[in-house]
């Protein structure tokens, strides 16, 4: 059976002593720790580890004996250290000592309790104890076929993580106990690491309580009546608002991460808040400098009468002859002046809130410092309420055209001797007289007539409506990603890309017969792709609800469509 033993790169130059770690039957394999050198007292090493057992819960205990002596008259040091194991009484007893003048390690086991001891094949794997220590295992899906290796190398990867309180030494520390680890030479600690910490609590409980007075606010019964309600559901900037709340509560909760996972969307949230804010504060001291928020408010008025004029001018070609198609003169002349005179509503809305716009943008603009979505969402809700004639043409159009298709579809019905059973939803047989059918075939007539003539409004109005969608919908998309983008965990991949393990591969330094096989074990990182779908973080995105099959049919019948609605609102 083959004897995997995992050593410490860090302890190769330890001095002569014990082998500190935990055994794991079920793969026949030892995880070594740390080196406890001369001089020592077996029974404070006995309380020692039992108490990080009962800290780390792991089961540390004494594996055998570490020689560092290049002197080959120091045999009874090497008798010594074989002696030991009779004391700890631990079976193998693994023995590593040096090779003469190689740079690598002879390892051997010694089996006193056993009459048929055999010998075992030892591959001896050198593992960074610091990068083991600090790196997350991520395992592979469960249909991967290294899913079975990879639950074995967590065991060993828990075994060093958890062992944290074994590694936590004072470089000043002058205790019984000598250790040798990756941390031997003790925790320098930073005073404005220090200070920082001891200004985050107050900070934090500060934090929190400003923002439980603002979720209070929010929760209210006042913003639960018609108007606030609606603005509060509608309204781009009130949605990411709520959600930017939940990220502040989150990062400023005195609650300790359970796991690396919370941990990691702690990170994620606080390095997306900083860069959003920073890329904000950006945006708005270019807006300001120059006067070009001036400038913009003196462009906004013009830009807006020249797609008032250009819709005038559409609407004049829709009433004519467009494309030299044959319209119904009576109904194009209704619809043209129906539309013409929102038109003129419209323009005359906005050149009354002219004087206005000025110290509106003025006072949009510093809402930037709330961040770069923040600053979005109010350009999205712009946008609708510039364009929220072409959606009320949109709304007229589909509503018309809608009504015209469901009643030459319950027409054509009538003409086979159908109709819709609305208790059933389903279409059953049924009987008309001939007064019905005259009438039913007036009204066909009148609908299958009137029909190219609402079609092309319709058409047009729903082509300029989805154009507003897709400018929208790009912008929450940005949006979408600045929330979700686990940037923390990209930064630490590029950085420490070892922090973020997806498993490992060995490497042979030395392969000799009748000597121990010796691998260096070294860690694969997670992609760039795993890591964005694994620390992704949720938002409120907007999505097409429906599939473009669905979209489409939709568009067909004239229904109305609502291509960017907000996850888990229902659909008016």
């Amino acid at each position: 059976m083959v004897l995997k033993v995992f050593f410490p790169s860090c302890c190769s130059s330890a001095e002569s002593g014990i082998l500190i770690g935990r055994w794991i039957s079920e793969q026949n394999s030892a995880v070594i720790l740390a080196v406890v050198h001369f001089p020592f007292i077996p029974v404070q090493v006995k309380q020692y580890l039992s108490e990080v057992q009962r800290v780390t819960k792991v089961s540390v205990s004494v594996l055998g004996s570490w020689s560092n002596s290049k002197q080959e008259k120091e045999k009874s040091l090497s008798e010594f250290l074989e002696d030991l194991g009779t004391i700890f009484s631990h079976e193998p007893w693994i023995q590593i000592s040096r090779e003469g003048d190689s740079k690598f390690w002879t390892c051997s086991t010694l089996q006193k309790h056993s009459d048929n001891a055999k010998e075992e094949e030892i591959i001896l794997v050198y593992y960074d104890q610091r990068k083991v220590m600090l790196s997350h295992l991520h395992p592979p899906l469960a249909t991967d076929p290294e899913a079975d290796d990879a639950s074995k190398l967590s065991a060993i990867f828990d075994t060093v993580a958890k062992s944290k309180i074994l590694f936590m030494t004072d470089r000043y520390d002058d205790g019984p106990i000598k250790l040798t680890h990756w941390q031997s030479d003790g925790v320098e600690a930073s005073i404005i690491v220090e200070l920082m910490k001891q200004a985050s609590v107050p900070a934090c409980m500060l934090l929190t309580f400003l923002l439980s007075l603002i979720s209070g606010i929010c929760r209210s019964r006042v913003l639960k009546f018609w108007p606030l309600s609606f603005l509060w559901s509608k309204l781009s900037i009130c949605e990411q608002l709520g959600h930017r709340l939940q990220h502040l509560q989150v990062i400023s909760s005195n609650k300790k991460a359970q796991n690396q996972t919370q941990l990691m969307r702690k990170a994620n949230i606080f390095v997306s808040l900083l860069i959003d804010v920073a890329l904000g504060i950006l945006l708005m001291s270019w807006l300001y400098r120059k006067n070009r928020i001036g400038l913009l408010a003196d462009t906004l008025i013009p830009v807006a009468d020249h797609v008032a004029e250009e819709l005038q001018d559409l609407l004049q070609w829709l009433m004519g002859a467009p494309a030299g198609l044959k319209m119904n003169r009576a109904l194009d002349q209704v619809l043209g002046r129906f539309f013409l005179y929102h038109i003129h509503l419209w323009i005359s809305y906005i050149h009354l809130m002219s004087p206005f716009i000025e110290m509106i943008l003025w006072y949009v603009g510093l809402s930037a410092c709330l961040g770069l979505t923040v600053a979005l969402c109010i350009l999205s809700d712009i946008i609708a309420l510039l364009t929220f004639h072409i959606y009320c043409f949109y709304v007229y159009g589909a509503r018309l055209y809608c009504l015209k298709i469901y009643g030459l579809s319950s027409l054509w019905r009538l003409f086979r001797g159908k109709k819709w059973n609305v208790l059933r939803q389903r279409v059953d047989s049924c009987s008309y007289d001939l007064d019905q059918l005259f009438i039913g075939t007036l009204l066909f007539t009148i609908l299958l007539f009137l029909l190219p003539t609402t079609a092309l409004y319709y058409l047009v109005f729903t082509l300029l409506r989805l154009l507003v969608v897709v400018v929208q919908g790009l912008i929450h998309l940005l949006v979408d990603l600045i929330d979700s983008l686990p940037l923390y965990s990209i930064i630490l991949r590029l950085c420490r890309s070892y922090r973020l393990a997806a498993g490992v591969k060995f490497r042979v330094l030395e392969q000799q017969d009748g000597k121990p096989l010796r691998l260096l074990m070294q860690i694969n990182p997670l992609s760039y792709g795993s890591v964005v779908q694994t620390y992704r973080l949720p938002t409120y995105s907007c999505y097409p609800r429906d599939s473009w099959t669905c979209l489409c049919k939709k568009l067909f019948l004239g229904e109305l469509i609502y291509p960017w609605k907000h996850k888990g609102e229902k659909q008016d």
